[in-house]
This record gives structure tokens, sequence and C-alpha cells, in this order.
């Protein structure tokens, strides 16, 4: 509807108050009021003139001949303005231009029927009817003759018959045949009503009243040890249950239908023993199964070695697999560091479009048909860590910010610890966690990377978790800047091996960035180091200086902490997901990359190619994540579609310095920070300062 506008045209002088030109008759009288002295005087007002009110303005003639302009629309000013709605077109919210401006301010639903409608045909058809009967019922009355009384009640018979007969319908009738059908109507004078009622049954009540429960009041205080002693009570009277349950024989029917005597304490099996057993069966029969993969990784070696120097192969050994997690990514894999052959995997998926469930699966090399423990996780777990003294004590961080800690000993699927939304939870996916040593008051800690820019530290204390940011790389100032252009988004850090309080971390946007635990606010070090996003980050577990990354550029880079140039560069052709270093080596790394292939490097045989290059998976399989085995010369490798394979190394990869006659062969850490700092040292320029 086009909205309409009005002008309006107001002649005003300044302020709230309007002349009025309103004509005065002649000769007429008017009292004017002298402001200063208070006295009234009486002026004749000639015909033409106005009268002036004694309160207004003197305005001058411009000011009385200004007009303005009031523009009235039908607008409604309290409309809103700002609606938007949903452009499926375009894919985006779009404000709307036309907004409804009715204002209604007063509806009444009526009741009228247009007359060519079916119910108004209706309603008119029957009220005509109705006027008919009564015009009928009047004429009939009106035309009836009038009969004493003692006439109709001894002739009610005759009269009823004859009014019986009357309504009857006639075929030579007049209005029969007109087509018009006469109304019976009702006999006056030999007419009763007919009603009748059933009998109502009477109504009983019945009402008892019983005895009031006895009431006593009683008062006590409560304290620990009166708590302690009921517990104890409780104890010893169920103790007394079960003990009268065993000492009483039951009776079951063996299969002939005769009765036997079982008593309760060879009813009651111990269901742990049964488990522990049936384990051992269990990993017997794996044994048997997979006796050859167990014979090749105890005492197989590869012998084509001794006749290729700088080249190596990876033996496939045994294959993990879980069928509930095969729809799910590996994005988590970690050795336990007391018992050797048990491994962590953490299952879920880099897509966020994909997100669900996640799991997280403990494996052992004794059983690899089945996980020895399965957990189900409601978000996708992104990265796993096990104490390296509390083996039992596992940490995970999950896709939707949240971090966890399971209890392996406690028989529960759910986690011993959980953080919040109140307890400081990340706002983004958790991509790393380690453990730490405890604090001053013997309390277990862990850290967390994300990608919301802060490394947090986690407290264990009693029930909950206890959160403090160590570093927010929002408000954090690199060394040697003024200020952070964009938040960094945290992805991988790691800790150095002997140096407590330092750690790098890698970021999205391809930096390294060298932290301290003391210092929230500024930055040690800024590392260029890739061009896309740095999926790891580890220092060498021999040498204090060096550590090693990996990023989507298909680049893995050799650091010495020292310097912010890379020491070594290798670009494996496609994007490299983890990197690790070999515990025996400070030279030997693997990597994996995801078209399918392991790298296995040993820069002291050789520094610019890899001695392994082998494709483990399918094609169209991407590997995600490699670890060393902390004492066998295996490693184990997942990839996206939820397996985990588990490879030997041949003797060139873990090949050891031979020994010369008559020599002794040097063992022990100083023998590999030699190995690593006579790499590091041609290529170091002269003159170079080193920090050891």
């Amino acid at each position: 509807m086009p909205m309409t506008q009005k002008h309006a045209t107001v002649k005003s002088k300044q302020g709230l108050n309007i002349q009025s030109k309103a004509p005065v008759a002649k000769g007429m009288k008017v009292k004017k009021k002298d402001d200063d002295d208070g006295i009234e005087t009486v002026e004749e007002s000639m015909q033409g003139k106005t009268v002036k009110p004694p309160d207004q303005l003197d305005l001058t003639e411009t000011e009385l001949n200004e007009e303005f302009t009031r523009i009235l629309t039908a607008n409604n000013p309290h409309a809103p303005q700002n609606i938007v709605r949903y452009s499926f077109k375009d894919g985006c919210y779009k404000q709307i231009s036309s907004v409804d401006q009715l204002a209604i301010h007063f509806e009444l639903e009526g009741n009228l029927l247009h007359k060519d409608t079916n119910e108004a045909r209706r309603q008119v058809a029957k009220k005509g009817i109705m006027e008919e009967k009564l015009i009928e019922d009047v004429v009939a009355e009106e035309e009836k003759p009038v009969t004493p009384v003692t006439e109709q009640v001894e002739g009610g018979e005759d009269t009823a018959e004859g009014e019986d007969g009357g309504g009857e319908e006639r075929p030579d009738s007049v209005d029969i045949k007109a087509g018009k059908k006469e109304q019976k109507l009702t006999n006056q004078f030999n007419f009763s009503e007919r009603a009748s009622q059933i009998l109502n049954n009477p109504l009983k009540e019945r009402g008892c009243q019983t005895q009031p429960p006895p009431r006593a009041n009683f008062s006590a205080t409560a304290n620990q040890w009166t708590i302690h002693d009921f517990y104890v009570e409780e104890l010893q009277r169920q103790e007394k249950i079960k003990e009268k349950q065993k000492a009483q024989p039951s009776k079951k029917e063996d299969d002939k239908g005769k009765k036997k005597i079982v008593t309760a304490e060879t009813q009651s099996d111990d269901i742990t023993k049964v488990a522990k057993v049936s384990k051992i069966i269990e990993r017997m029969v794996n044994q048997n199964t997979f006796d050859d993969i167990a014979q090749d990784f105890r005492y197989f070696e590869d012998a084509s070695d001794e006749f290729r120097e700088q080249e190596g192969t990876l033996l496939p050994l045994w294959k993990f697999q879980y069928d509930k997690a095969k729809c799910l990514s590996v994005t988590a894999l970690c050795w336990n560091q007391k018992y050797k052959d048990l491994f962590a995997v953490g299952l879920g998926s880099y897509d966020f479009t994909k997100q669900g469930r996640g799991m997280l699966l403990f494996y052992s090399m004794k059983n690899p048909t089945y996980p020895e423990f399965v957990f189900t996780t409601p978000s996708g777990v992104m990265c796993v860590d096990i104490h390296e003294h509390l083996s039992y004590l596992v940490v995970v961080g999950f896709y939707d910010g949240c971090v966890a800690v399971y209890n392996l000993k406690e028989q529960s699927e759910q986690p011993a610890y959980m953080s919040t939304v109140k307890t400081g939870k990340h706002m983004d996916p958790v991509w790393q966690v380690k453990w730490q040593k405890d604090d001053l008051d013997s309390n277990h800690n862990f850290f967390s990377v994300s990608s919301d820019g802060r490394v947090v530290s986690w407290t264990l204390v009693k029930n909950e978790l206890v959160f403090t940011d160590i570093i927010d790389f929002e408000g954090a100032i690199p060394d040697g800047q003024s200020s952070m252009h964009s938040t960094a988004c945290g992805t991988a850090f790691d800790f150095h091996k002997q140096i407590d309080y330092l750690f790098l971390v890698g970021t999205e946007e391809g930096k390294i960035y060298k932290c301290s635990k003391s210092y929230s606010s500024q930055l040690l070090e800024t590392y260029d180091a890739h061009n896309m996003a740095v999926y790891a980050v580890r220092w060498n577990h021999f040498h204090p200086n060096v550590f090693i990354s990996c990023s989507a550029d298909f680049n893995v880079k050799i650091w010495d902490h020292t310097v912010t140039a890379p020491m070594f560069t290798f670009d494996l052709n496609a994007a490299v997901g983890d990197v690790a270093w070999a515990p025996y080596s400070s030279a030997v790394f693997a990597a994996v990359t995801t078209d399918g292939e392991v790298h296995v490097f040993d820069l002291s045989i050789n520094k610019f190619e890899a001695l392994c290059q082998q494709a483990v998976v399918a094609k169209k399989t991407k590997l995600t994540h490699i670890e060393f085995n902390p004492v066998h010369p295996i490693i184990i490798v997942g990839d996206d579609r939820g397996y985990v394979t588990s490879l030997k190394l041949s003797p060139n990869l873990r090949k050891k310095p031979k020994e010369k006659k008559g020599q002794e062969l040097q063992k022990g850490p100083e023998v590999e920070i030699a190995k690593m700092e006579k790499l590091l040292s041609l290529l170091r320029e002269p003159g170079s300062n080193q920090q050891n």
C-alpha cells in the first residue's frame, strides 16, 4: 500500500505559545494590564487589529513570517527498521527493505455473512419457514370455532379422532395438488406429555479411622566418629549375611533331573580370577595364531642389509584394528614407559564437518586382536599422553576443548577428572597434552595447547582440575617486537628434556615460539619455520640444543635453538603428518606423510636422503602419526582409517659404530651428544656463539 504524506504549515513564534489572529468587533473595549505597574488599561480595538496577550513575546516581522514545516507520514515510529532474513540464494543474512507500517488500534471480529454464500442462504430459508409457521399458527387460532367446555370434555374423543383425521393428508387436497405439504398440528384438546425418571440409587458413605502412628522426637550430634562406627556396623552386618548364605547349601537339578547340593562357595567363583585366566588363554591362542610374526619380531634380521650400506627396510608385523573404530582416524599414539608392550591410541577426526564420538584404546603386542581397555568419549580424541611413572594415569585432549584424566585402575568408563566451561576449558580443539613433574605440593599436573592461543597448566587437586594460563598468545609479545599482529593458534608443543621451564610451541601460521613457564607475556624467541601449519615439534632426546619440526608444507627441519635458521631441511614431497626422534640414537628420526610412506633418516650416515622410504598402507590412505618403541626396534604408525601398523627396523636403520681392535666401544648419552655436535659443527659458521 503506498504511503501518503501530508504537509502542514504552521506560523508560530519561537517557543510553545502560538499567535492567535481572532478578529475583534469594532468599538470593543479591551482591558490591558501593564506588566510594569500592574495597572489594567482599556484599549478600544479597531476592526482588523488582533488581540495581543499580555505574556506574548515581541517578535519581529521576519520571525512572525517564518514558516515551520511539519511532514505527516503514515509510517509507524515504533516499527523495527533492522529486521534481517536469511537469503538462501545468496547464502547470507540480508536486511529487508519493506517493513509493515500498519498499526491496529481496534479490532473486532464480526458475524456478518454475505447474502450470496451458502450459509446465508440456509439461514434465510430457515427464517422464512419459521415466519410461515408462525403465520399459519395465528390463522389457525383465529379460524377455530369456540366450543363450550362441557362439549370439549364430552366430545374429547371424537374431537381427537377428528383432529387426527384432519391431520391426515388426502390426495385431493388443494395443498397437495399445489405441491405444498400441510403441516400436522398438535391436538390441543387431548394432548399430554409423557416423561419418566429413573430411580436414583441412594448414596452411601463409608469411612474408617485408624490409630495414628507412634511418634518420637530424636536429636543427636553427628560427627566423623559416629559416621565411622555406623559404617563399621553395617559392614559387619553384611559380612554376617554373606557367611550365612555360604553356610546354607542350595539345591539344583542336573541334566538328568536329579537334585544335587551345591554350596555357595562353588557357586560364587571370583570373576577377577576368571578374567585373568581367560586373558592369559587368549594371549596364548594369539601367540599360536601369529607365531610367525612373533618369531620375526624376536629373531628376524634382514640379511640383504649386508649388501647395501645406506639403505634399510621396514618389516610389517602386527596390525591393530577395532571394528567399532573403522570410521575414525588415528589422532594420537603414545607408548607406556613402564609396560613396554602397551600403547594408547586416540581416535577422532580431523575433518570439522565429521565430528562426533571418539575412542581411547589400549593395545598390547601380546594380544593384537582386541584392545586391553576401551573408552568411548562423546567428542573426538585429539591427543593422548601417559604418565611416565604412574602408568595408570592417562590425560586426553578432545576436539570440543575439554581435557580429561582417566584412571585405568578404576573400573569405570568415565574419566576421573574432566574440565568444563567453569573450570577453564579451551574454546578450540586441544592439539597436544604433556605430563610434567609434580608441583611443590606433590600434586600431579600437565600442560595443554589449543587453537584458541592458550597454553594452560592443569593441576589435579582432590577431585577437580585447577587451571593456570601459562601463555596467552593474544597478549604475548615476541622478543624484540612491540606487539603481535595476529593471535597465534597453537598446534603442537614440547618441553625441554633437561631445562624444566623451557618449551616450544608450533602454530597454524607456521611459526615456532620458544617460551618459558616463568614469562607469561614475553616470548623468548620466534622462528619463521614453515609456510603452513606446524604439525609436530620435538626436542632431541640427547642433545640439549636440537629440536625437529614438521609441517603441511612438505618439509622437515632440524634446528639449533640458539640459531634462528634451520640446520637441516628435508623435502618429502607430501604433507608431513608427524615426526619422531629415535630413542637409541641422536641422529635417527622418522616421519610419516599423507601419501602413505614412512621416511627414516640417519644423519650420521646420510645427511641428504632418507635411508628408507617405504609405503606401508594402501593407496589413498593417509598416515597421521608415528612413535618409536622405547626399548624394542619397532615403530607404530596410525592412518586415517583407524588402523595401527607395527613395523620392525632393519639393521641398517639402527646401525651402531663398529668396534675397533683393542678399543672398547663407548656408550652412553655423551657419545650421542658428540655425534650430533659433530654434525652441527659442519654447518655452523666459524666464530658463532654456542650454548651447551
